[in-house]
């Protein structure tokens, strides 16, 4: 086993000991913290409700209707958009996540109340959101920005101290809020994704498996030359010493476009993958790949990456199955027609992973994301359809 040749950087040393042996906060913490962001929507949506429907109400006294919606898309009303947006979701997230973070049990109450009297007080009877399984399409699509605000914010904000460390990456296991994004993003993607669509196309599997894959692999390579080239520190057990998470997605596009199932079977191919995989990292491979020994091939050197594919190859494909079960199958049931259904359907999924990542933590093996094993896979489900 050779020693992996050090940098002269010595602040590339210093800043690579700040993002690394972190053990992560408790998944209550994380909930807690994660619940705040949906609420500060919840609000600025309800607010922004009661006020388009005060303004509609003069505006359709006066003109028609489409008038007053082409009237409404001119740049002051964009400007307070954005404003709004500022105000009543990134600039309480920004403080949230950072130096409100202490008290963030108290925040999540006190924001909680706010919101039961704002939707209690409003004066129009209507609500602002659509009955059925739509609606719940356009919280996704809600939450997919929200998920990719709070990623960006995160990555800027943990190299500075203002950033609490338990929120950073674990290093091997734990949870933490930064562990719950890469996983997100894979499962946010498999729910809206074309398999989950039922979506079938022309194009061969091998033709489809190079479109999807080569954007992805292009950032790989430029964000591994990158980093090289100014010699960026790289936490190099997050993924190996090449490795990025660009490789990763890409990966999975591969496997799913080569073994393509349909969409309501893709989650027992899913579940019989993380099973095998967490029997495997059971069975002696979770002590290779937390080793700091690393021989001279590519697979040793990238051993993180490189086998949490599985992980996340077994969350997508439930992913994707879930996507279609919630939204895109053709359900007849009577119960899918109603946002009660729907809400319904999405936590009783919730709880169940709940229940797994419990039993999974305490008697299996304890959630990691490096390893990308069972618990981490269920935990991330159960985060995430908790927030819908």
């Amino acid at each position: 086993m050779d020693s992996l040749p050090r940098s002269f950087n010595a602040n590339k040393h210093l800043k690579e000991q700040f993002v690394s042996n972190l053990t992560g906060s408790s998944m209550l913490e994380i909930s807690a913290l994660l619940t705040t962001v949906p609420i500060l929507v919840l609000l600025r949506q309800s607010i922004c409700f009661q006020a388009l429907t005060d303004g509609d109400t003069k505006e359709t006294s006066l003109k028609k209707n489409d008038t007053a919606i082409v009237a409404f898309k001119n740049l002051k009303a964009y400007l307070a958009t954005l404003v709004m947006d500022f105000v009543f979701i990134v600039l309480p997230t920004l403080l949230l996540f950072t130096v409100l973070a202490e008290w963030i049990y108290v925040w999540m109450i006190l924001l909680s109340l706010l919101l039961i009297f704002v939707i209690a007080g409003k004066r129009s009877p209507h609500s602002p959101y659509l009955e059925g399984p739509k609606s719940f399409r356009m919280s996704i699509s809600s939450y997919r920005v929200a998920m990719m605000f709070v990623t960006c914010l995160c990555i800027l904000a943990v190299d500075f101290r203002i950033f609490p460390r338990e929120f950073a990456k674990t290093e091997t296991y734990g949870t933490s809020l930064m562990d719950l994004g890469v996983g997100s993003f894979v499962l946010v993607n498999s729910i809206v994704s074309r398999q989950a669509r039922n979506v079938s196309s022309s194009m061969d599997w091998w033709k489809a498996a190079l479109k999807s894959t080569s954007p992805l692999l292009l950032l790989g390579f430029a964000r591994l030359v990158s980093t090289m080239s100014v010699d960026y520190q790289v936490h190099v057990g997050e993924y190996g010493v090449h490795w990025n998470f660009f490789f990763t997605l890409a990966g999975v596009s591969i496997l799913t476009s080569t073994v393509n199932v349909p969409s309501k079977y893709s989650g027992i191919l899913g579940s019989v993958i993380l099973v095998g995989y967490q029997s495997w990292l059971s069975s002696g491979l979770n002590v290779y790949l937390l080793s700091n020994k690393r021989g001279m091939d590519i697979i040793s050197r990238n051993k993180e990456g490189i086998f949490s594919i599985f992980g996340y190859w077994g969350m997508y494909l439930i992913g994707v199955q879930v996507g279609y079960y919630l939204f895109f199958g053709n359900h007849s049931s009577v119960m899918l027609r109603s946002n009660n259904g729907t809400r319904i359907r999405v936590w009783l999924l919730s709880i169940l992973f709940w229940i797994l990542t419990v039993l999974l933590d305490r008697h299996v093996e304890r959630i990691s994301r490096r390893m990308c094993n069972l618990p981490y896979v269920t935990w991330v489900l159960a985060q995430n359809l908790q927030k819908w």
